[in-house]
């Protein structure tokens, strides 16, 4: 039933085409809001295979309207599979799903709408949150939920508080000759009933609120100034016996307000109303001094936008102000309600919820506006439609409503109770202070980014070194301070720390640069690109500690500042580098200081690929054995240890250690000389290394010269020696990482 008012803010004009009878009976229904029947005959069309995509988007819509996601997810599914499907069908079957749990399928369509409508509020708080359905459901309860017994099989939602009573909407039937239906789902229409507040929230004693009040159309929700002889009413546009309608043939809501005589309500309408657009759900702040309402008046931003406007001391009405883009959306924002303190609470589709309206609570900032805005989460809030939040004057317990599953009927109302305080308002505070010296510094750039590193907000601080930040909970932010003449102070927090505390405490400290530092950049050698993930490890030769380590960023480098150091000292660092898919590298370096600055490390990697042969890319000078021997020389020897310093520092590494001959001498003596060799060679090697296994030795004797040296049987080379030397090599392939 609270969909009604979203229903009157939408009018259709019936496009003229070639039809069928039923089908222009359905699109006149339709145009009508008679969605309930106009379903029927869609459906009917449906299944003699009649049904356009207009009717099908009809379709989709009526049950949406009505609140049957089941049925719209079916039909705007049929239309959402098309590659030129509209933004809006891509949205509305988004909805359908979350509405039905679907939350992995409607974020596809999600994304696939901000692909299609980036400029949309409600895909760009998508985009910039996809995971917040998780954060949702794993974040500790505000509320607790219980059903109340007076509820029934029909539509009853929107409480308000009336004295030490309770008025509510209702589509019951106050007596059995009132069997009025509205053709926009086929219920019967809403009166208003108040009933008895038990202490633990039950109500008790159901009656209507006043027969004079209740006329053969909607009536609620409503409101009551603070000493109940005043009333704010939703209906629709009847005053007075009479039964109004737009220029387009629509009948629109209207809000209403009465004042008791001692007998009965007085009603009188409202300058905020018009008969060509829909007013209702009236709330007023706590001090009377404004009526909040929602709307569809022309200029708002969406479906339906929420208002609000001064209420005067001689009871004439502002001119209504739109809560602006931190509240509306482009979809439906509805039911304002103001607690004791001036938070203001509303139910939203348009904003990132679980499913259907949701309510979201949107903190007061002192000076009339709103801060940022929070869902409560679960259970308050449902895949379903949860709305008409309302809290007592201690904003500790109060009502919502909601057609979630295991209730009576089409709405239901439901007592809350606040189990922990609802502070969404989170606060990140600190001081920043020179390391070491616990000496606070003014003039330190303090910048907060999120976990994507995009910055949030920055903060010069002052003489007292202090910052602050508004933060959200379960979120990672990075604190940066920056200062002339020190390094940044980086600290990564996380604010599940927060808990219930709504202030997280954390100091950044800024160390002093003594203007000395290692800058060491790491590049692609093939490619000369800053190269991404390299751990980069240092050792202080000459102390045998750790100096550093890192992982490069995308900028590749790697900074340290080195303390203890001044001109005249010698630095003597070994500098290692490892990365996935890259030859692993140590270097050692041996510098004087003489100068301020950074020492610089300027390093490349070479890139690994099976069949790569090492010799190529490390300085392996030729390796040498005497005439006819395969004994390892000293010679050879520094050679070889240059391969198992590789092959330890990568200890996946497996190398075929080829040896290879000229083509002087017999083809099976150079054979059987080269397998000597090189498994005198790959021998040396698997002394020394971690998983001897990892290396063979072949000989190829002369099977593979790189020349057009050959000389066997009748061929005879004339190739000077140069041109044998270089058929006289040894490989090391890598054969698999």
């Amino acid at each position: 039933m609270k969909r009604l008012l979203t229903l009157l803010f939408i009018v259709f004009a019936v496009v003229g085409f070639a039809q069928t009878g039923k089908e222009r009976r359905a699109e006149k229904a339709y145009a009508r809001l008679a969605y309930s029947r106009a379903a029927k005959m869609y459906e009917e069309l449906a299944s003699d295979n009649k049904l356009t995509d207009k009717g099908v988007m009809h379709l989709g819509d009526c049950y949406r309207l009505t609140g049957q996601w089941g049925r719209a997810e079916k039909w705007y599914g049929k239309l959402a599979v098309q590659p030129t499907a509209a933004p809006d069908v891509v949205y509305y079957y988004s909805q359908a799903l979350r509405f039905n749990g679907k939350y992995a399928e409607s974020d596809v369509q999600m994304a696939r709408f901000y692909q299609l409508q980036g400029g949309d509020t409600r895909a760009k708080e998508f985009n910039a949150e996809p995971n917040f359905v998780e954060v949702l459901r794993s974040q500790q309860p505000y509320f607790e939920l219980k059903t109340l017994n007076i509820n029934s099989e029909k539509s009853d939602f929107g409480a308000c508080f009336f004295g030490h009573k309770v008025v509510f909407a209702s589509s019951r039937p106050y007596r059995v000759s009132k069997q009025n239906f509205h053709a926009y789902n086929g219920s019967p229409f809403l009166d208003m009933y108040e009933a008895k507040k038990e202490n633990d929230g039950q109500l008790s004693n159901v009656s209507l609120l006043n027969a004079k009040v209740s006329t053969k159309y909607h009536e609620g929700p409503a409101c009551f100034t603070a000493d109940t002889a005043t009333m704010y009413f939703t209906r629709n546009n009847y005053f007075q016996g009479k039964y109004r309608k737009s220029s387009q043939g629509v009948n629109n809501l209207k809000i209403f307000r009465a004042k008791w005589n001692g007998s009965g309500w007085d009603e009188e309408n409202l300058a905020i109303n018009s008969d060509e657009y829909s007013v209702g759900h009236p709330a007023l702040s706590p001090d009377g001094m404004w009526l909040y309402f929602a709307s569809d008046m022309p200029g708002g931003k969406g479906e339906t936008d929420i208002y609000r406007a001064t209420l005067n001391s001689d009871g004439t009405l502002g001119q209504p102000v739109n809560l602006g883009e931190g509240v509306n959306t482009e979809g439906k924002e509805m039911f304002p309600f103001v607690d004791k303190d001036g938070n203001l609470f509303f139910a939203s589709d348009g904003h990132l919820g679980l499913g259907g309206l949701d309510v979201f609570y949107a903190p007061t900032d002192g000076k009339g506006g709103f801060g940022k805005l929070v869902n409560p989460g679960l259970p308050l809030n449902s895949s379903s439609d949860d709305f008409a939040l309302v809290l007592d004057g201690d904003s500790k317990s109060g009502y919502i409503s909601s057609n979630r599953e295991g209730g009576k009927g089409d709405d239901d109302i439901y007592c809350v109770n606040l189990i922990r305080p609802l502070k969404p308002v989170y606060m990140l505070k600190g001081i920043a202070k020179e390391k070491g010296k616990d000496v606070i510094l003014a003039g330190v750039a303090v910048v907060l980014k999120d976990a994507a590193g995009n910055s949030m907000d920055t903060v010069i601080t002052g003489i007292d070194g202090s910052y602050t930040f508004p933060i959200e909970p379960k979120k990672q932010y990075t604190l940066i301070g920056t200062k002339e003449k020190y390094f940044d102070g980086i600290v990564t927090l996380n604010t599940n720390e927060l808990g219930d505390k709504t202030e997280l405490i954390q100091d950044v400290t800024l160390e002093k640069d003594p203007g000395l530092s290692l800058y060491v950049t790491v590049k692609d050698k093939a490619t000369g690109a800053l190269l991404d993930s390299v751990k980069i490890n240092v050792t202080d030769n000459i102390s045998g500690s750790l100096f550093g380590n890192a992982v490069t960023t995308a900028s590749g480098d790697y900074r340290n500042p080195i303390t203890g150091k001044k001109i005249g000292d010698r630095l003597s660092y070994n500098v290692s580098f490892e990365r996935t898919g890259y030859l692993a590298k140590s270097i050692t370096m041996n510098a004087p200081i003489d100068k301020e600055g950074e020492i610089r490390v300027d390093e490349t990697l070479d890139k690994i690929a099976v069949g790569l042969d090492l010799a190529k890319i490390i300085d392996i000078k030729p390796i040498y054995f005497d005439l006819g021997k395969h004994a390892i020389r000293p010679d050879a020897a520094i050679e070889l240890d240059k391969i198992v310093k590789v092959m330890n520092e990568n200890p996946n590494m497996v190398v075929e250690l080829g040896s290879h001959t000229d083509c002087r001498s017999s083809a099976a003596s150079n054979m059987a000389l080269s397998e000597r060799r090189a498994k005198a060679s790959a021998e040396y090697i698997k002394k020394r290394i971690t998983n001897p296994d990892r290396i063979y030795g072949k000989g190829f004797g002369e099977t593979q010269l790189t020349n057009g040296c050959e000389c066997e049987g009748a061929v005879k080379s004339t190739c000077p020696e140069e041109e044998h030397q270089k058929n006289r090599r040894t490989e090391f392939k890598i054969i698999k990482m």
